[in-house]
């Protein structure tokens, strides 16, 4: 007689016919005996909830007693099969073996690769927040006319632009999710990193990286000079204001050229991260043949990441929307059209550390960029926003997800998240 069972009511000796409910979707391809409580434990795993069973089939006594060791497990593998389904069940017994193996040698892998992603994660916060830290004793050296210590520039430089030829996705990614701190120490950090980031994406040799990453890094010195009024105000500046404002490069210019063993190509870089191609920008309103590569680069990394940061007084923008600007700055000749772009491909166009909204109403960081796909990277899941609570995160590769896709990317604040907070779990998580 057919009869349907739990699958917690299962016991050794049955002989199933069929899967009735379960939550995955395992396809039962053959009837067979339960000899041992492995193969409840592997239908159990599989998701499966109730089966339909024979009960005028019965387990041959001698088979009915079962000792679940793994020796007894091993010698039962060893004896020769006598019917048709015991030869089904030796070679079902088998196989889940060799799956057992293949999906422990997997979940090592997985587990290794989330230890590394952590600790890059943690080694290019730290970078950061030296990085930071340098900053603010380089502004209150100037503060108090002591010359720029360009030996600590020189060597957090190097450790980033080292942390980045080497893989590049860590400190794109602690850029991206960084919290709302100081705006004017994180800024230069930043902008010193993605202009590291575009130089490899183009192939720069390292060393001339690590001069433009210099540059970058000083660019911004000469705000130290602004009136903090001016600096931080919340609102648009008046014209005076902006007049002011802009003296910050000249500002730069001259504490750059105090500092013994600076380069020109530092300094240059550092010089023209305001100048436009259509001779719109300050302080010099260079034109596009007057504008190097370099200070083209500079000028792209400096508006993205000003674009894109939250401050005090303003919410950054989805880096998608960035792009956007850039593009159209780059159609009014303001930007090098073709370094946008490649810009951007460098950056993905969701790029590490983005956070994303997914057809799920989950939210997303991307975690790796899919050179083949660019927008279907590779994501991590932390957030239910229908339930407005952290959930334990899921690995997506959306190219590979035909059921998930991304909606559009976000920030955290319209859903009143902490940077800091998303950080902390997915560091805790991983």
């Amino acid at each position: 007689m057919i009869v349907e069972k739990d699958i917690a009511r299962l016991s050794i000796g049955s002989y199933v016919v069929a899967i009735v409910k379960q939550q995955g979707t395992h396809q039962l391809k053959h009837q067979g005996w339960v000899r041992n409580l492995r193969i409840i434990e592997k239908l159990i795993e599989l998701g499966v909830e109730r089966v339909s069973i024979d009960t005028s089939k019965v387990l041959p006594k001698e088979s009915e007693k079962v000792d679940d060791s793994s020796d007894s497990q091993d010698k039962e593998f060893k004896k020769e099969p006598t019917t048709e389904a015991d030869k089904f069940l030796q070679k079902s017994k088998k196989a889940d073996i060799q799956l057992d193996e293949k999906k422990s040698a997997s979940n090592r892998s997985s587990k290794t690769t989330n230890e590394n992603r952590v600790k890059s994660l943690k080694h290019a916060k730290s970078l950061f927040n030296e990085a930071k830290q340098i900053q603010k004793q380089i502004f209150d050296d100037i503060l108090i006319g002591r010359q720029v210590d360009l030996q600590a520039v020189r060597d957090i430089t190097k450790q980033t632009t080292k942390t980045i030829f080497d893989n590049p996705d860590a400190l794109a990614c602690i850029i991206n999710i960084r919290a709302k701190d100081d705006y004017l120490l994180e800024h230069s950090a930043s902008v010193s990193i993605l202009i590291t980031i575009f130089s490899r994406y183009l192939k720069l040799d390292k060393q001339l990286s690590e001069e433009l990453a210099i540059g970058a890094f000083l660019h911004d010195v000469g705000k130290i000079k602004i009136p903090d009024a001016i600096l931080s105000k919340p609102g648009k500046l008046t014209e005076s204001e902006f007049e002011t404002m802009k003296t910050h490069v000249n500002h730069s210019v001259q504490i750059i050229t105090e500092t013994p063993g600076i380069s020109n190509l530092s300094l240059s870089v550092a010089a023209s991260h305001h100048e436009k191609l259509d001779g719109s920008g300050y302080p010099q309103g260079l034109r596009s043949n007057n504008i190097s590569q370099y200070g083209r680069m500079i000028t792209i990394c400096d508006i993205y990441d000003a674009l894109t940061a939250d401050r005090v007084y303003k919410n950054g923008l989805a880096q998608v929307k960035s792009f956007s600007i850039l593009l159209k700055m780059a159609e009014k000749n303001m930007l090098d059209s073709s370094l946008v772009n490649q810009f951007i491909k460098c950056m993905g166009v969701y790029p590490v550390g983005s956070l994303v909204k997914l057809k799920s109403n989950k939210l997303a960081v991307v975690e790796e960029r899919n050179a083949d796909d660019p927008i279907r990277p590779k994501v991590k899941t932390f957030y239910n926003v229908s339930q407005n609570h952290f959930i334990g995160s899921k690995e997506i590769n959306l190219a590979d997800d035909n059921n998930e896709q991304i909606v559009k990317g976000v920030r955290a604040n319209e859903f009143n998240l902490d940077m800091n907070k998303i950080f902390e779990f997915l560091v805790m998580d991983g």
